[in-house]
C-alpha cells in the first residue's frame, strides 16, 4: 500500500513540472512573436536626440514639412516630418494615404538609417478633427499643435 501513496505522489509532482514547463514554453512563445508587433513611438525630436539603431523597427508623427514632398523614382517619395523643433527626413515606397499632404499629421513606421526615417508604412489622419494620441502630444509639447476649429 506504501509503494501505491508514493507512485500517485510522484505522479503528481510530475504532472505539476510538466504543466509549469509548458507554462514557460509558451509564454516564451508569446513573448517572441509579439517582438515584432511591438513598436515604440517616438517623435522627431527624441529622434533626433537619441538615435535609434539601425535595425530597430518604431513608429514616428508629426506634421508634413511644408514644401518638403519630392517625389522620386517609382513609387518612392521622400518629405520631411516635424513635431516644430525638430525635423526628421523621411522616405518611403508605396501608395500613400489620400489625404496624405503637406501640414498633416502623419504616423509612420519604419527605421531611421543614416539620418533619414526609412518608413515600410505610412498613415495619415482621415479627417479634420482625428489626429494620433502621440502626434498631438508631442506637438503640444513642442508648442506647435493648435486645437482644431481655433
Amino acid at each position: 500500500m506504501a509503494g501505491l501513496k508514493s507512485l500517485k505522489k510522484t505522479r503528481r509532482i510530475q504532472i505539476i513540472v510538466l504543466a509549469f514547463v509548458a507554462l514557460a514554453l509558451s509564454t516564451g512563445l508569446i513573448g517572441y512573436a509579439l517582438k515584432d508587433g511591438i513598436n515604440y513611438y517616438r517623435s522627431p525630436t527624441e529622434v533626433i536626440a537619441e538615435p535609434p539603431r539601425e535595425d530597430e523597427v518604431f513608429r514616428m508623427g508629426g506634421l508634413v514639412s511644408e514644401g518638403s514632398i519630392v517625389r522620386g523614382q517609382g513609387e518612392t517619395v521622400s518629405f520631411s516630418v516635424t513635431d516644430g523643433a525638430e525635423t526628421v527626413p523621411v522616405r518611403y515606397t508605396g501608395v500613400l494615404p489620400d489625404l496624405f499632404s503637406e501640414n498633416q499629421g502623419m504616423i509612420g513606421t519604419g527605421t531611421y538609417v543614416d539620418g533619414t526615417f526609412e518608413a515600410t508604412e505610412i498613415l495619415a489622419k482621415h479627417d479634420e478633427e482625428y489626429m494620433p494620441k502621440e502626434v498631438v502630444d508631442s506637438l503640444k509639447e513642442s508648442g506647435v499643435y493648435v486645437e482644431p476649429g481655433s
